[in-house]
């Protein structure tokens, strides 16, 4: 592999989605093997104080990495945690032998320019079980079990558990003050969630069984999530998307590792299929109401990504700004 290859593998990982858009990665490229470091410098110690979150970030993109070589036709082999005297040092790709490139292979790296997250509601269409089933056996390939949350009593614990999280972190000005340091006004910021991405509304006031994470949030007034009103009243049409729940046997940096790239190759797959997906991991930021959601889940296993999924009904999407390639990615000598 040379520079000129690498480099294009790394443009593909870089477009993997990060908390907050934080982009917590570095590489590190030389001969057939590609090193990804965690950058504890674009940590988030309020939101994810044990590094959770960063981890999954660089698992989805070691997956993204991995897709892209693989539509080279070079095999890619991902291996977690090589080297456990540095910590920091997350994975290795290593390019194996030459491959045919199948019609998935191409599909699944195509996705990567155009998946993004979509916060603004979905269309009234189902997401096909079939589809979610798919999502489901590619994770369990990489040791990471999905689950479709289904059900009133499921989706009314699970939301509950997600806005209730959404009202407490609104409430400390340690994760506001966070918020607001990665948020960008400029279009053209390579980092930090753009102000253009978010919806302008309070999410509390959308019509959605849902709450998404207000990235605003400490430029409006505070209130509770459940508004005052009459509880006989027939509630609204509200969008109801297709949620699952991506968890693990483990809770380790191997199995955020895991996690991150059965995402990766979730998000991936959903966007071959039209689909699009945004977290809602407010409920799993606090220890609290990660804990209760083990237990009003009966999950067996600990919960590491809960998505919103469903068919955009806008067109494209909102892309966030990454950094330059060169910013990233240094090159050594072939050991």
């Amino acid at each position: 592999m040379d520079q000129q290859q690498w480099t294009a593998v790394v443009a593909a990982a870089t477009r993997a989605p990060s908390v907050h858009n934080t982009q917590p990665w570095r590489f590190t490229a030389a001969g057939d093997r590609l090193d990804l470091h965690r950058d504890r410098e674009r940590a988030l110690p309020v939101l994810d104080p044990t590094g959770r979150q960063q981890v999954i970030s660089c698992g989805v993109a070691a997956e993204f990495a991995a897709v892209a070589l693989r539509a080279t036709g070079v095999e890619a082999d991902v291996e977690l945690l090589p080297t456990p005297e540095d910590p920091d040092h997350l994975a290795t790709v290593r390019a194996g032998a030459t491959c045919d490139v199948t019609p998935a292979d191409t599909a699944l790296a195509e996705a990567i320019a155009r998946r993004h997250t979509e916060r603004a509601p979905f269309l009234p269409r189902a997401v096909p079980d079939e589809v979610v089933e798919r999502f489901a056996a590619d994770a369990g390939r990489l040791g990471v079990w999905l689950k479709a949350v289904t059900g009133s009593e499921e989706e009314v614990a699970t939301a509950f558990l997600v806005s209730r999280a959404e009202e407490l972190e609104r409430s400390d000005p340690g994760y506001l003050a966070e918020l607001e340091r990665w948020l960008r006004t400029d279009p053209a910021a390579v980092d930090g969630i753009p102000v253009g991405a978010v919806p302008e509304e309070d999410p509390a006031t959308r019509p959605s069984n849902w709450l998404v994470r207000d990235f605003v949030a400490g430029s409006r007034a505070p209130h509770t999530f459940l508004p005052p009103g009459d509880p006989a009243a027939p509630p609204p049409e509200v969008e109801r998307p297709t949620v699952v729940l991506l968890g693990t046997d483990g809770d380790d940096a191997t199995a955020w590792l895991l996690a991150g790239r059965a995402l990766g190759r979730l998000l991936l797959t959903a966007t071959t299929e039209g689909l699009a997906a945004s977290p809602l991991t407010q409920a799993l930021d606090w220890p609290v109401t990660r804990t209760r959601m083990r237990a009003r889940l009966s999950l067996i296993g600990h919960p590491q990504m809960l998505l919103r999924m469903g068919y955009p009904s806008t067109r494209g999407g909102s892309v966030s700004g990454r950094r330059p390639v060169s910013d990233v990615l240094r090159f050594e000598s072939a050991r």
